[in-house]
């Protein structure tokens, strides 16, 4: 289940750090948080443009780990919060999911599709 404080995070400016691992070893990109979209069913979509790196780690390797915060949401000691997001991911190029990312991101040219199997309050 996504947390309610986690929605706020992702309403707020933040960066966003995706993990990802590969034949070369580990590999990170960024985003925004106000990319970030959640669907009924609790995936987590996030439009991809240049993330070539990353789809190829993921078709390798789906696990990814991703981080989102803001220092606008109090946290657990203060101000600011933040979340790591543990989960897999599939990048597709077609489909509802992309149709939807598209609408609102015309540059995406896939949407990253994850599934977190947990997610914790890192602050």
């Amino acid at each position: 289940m996504i947390p309610e404080k986690m929605k706020e995070v992702l309403k707020q400016d933040g960066v966003v750090a995706i993990a990802t691992l590969g034949q070369d070893g580990p590999h990170m990109v960024n985003t925004w948080n106000s990319y970030i979209r959640i669907t009924d069913d609790e995936r987590i979509l996030i439009p991809v443009g240049y993330m070539n790196r990353t789809e190829a780690n993921i078709a390798f390797n789906d696990q990814v780990l991703i981080t989102v915060g803001s220092s606008k949401v109090a946290g657990t000691i203060g101000p600011g919060t933040g979340f790591l997001i543990k989960g897999t991911a599939v990048i597709e190029s077609s489909g509802s999911d992309f149709d939807y990312t598209k609408a609102t991101f015309t540059w995406a040219r896939g949407v990253m599709s994850v599934s977190a199997s947990s997610i914790t309050q890192t602050l």
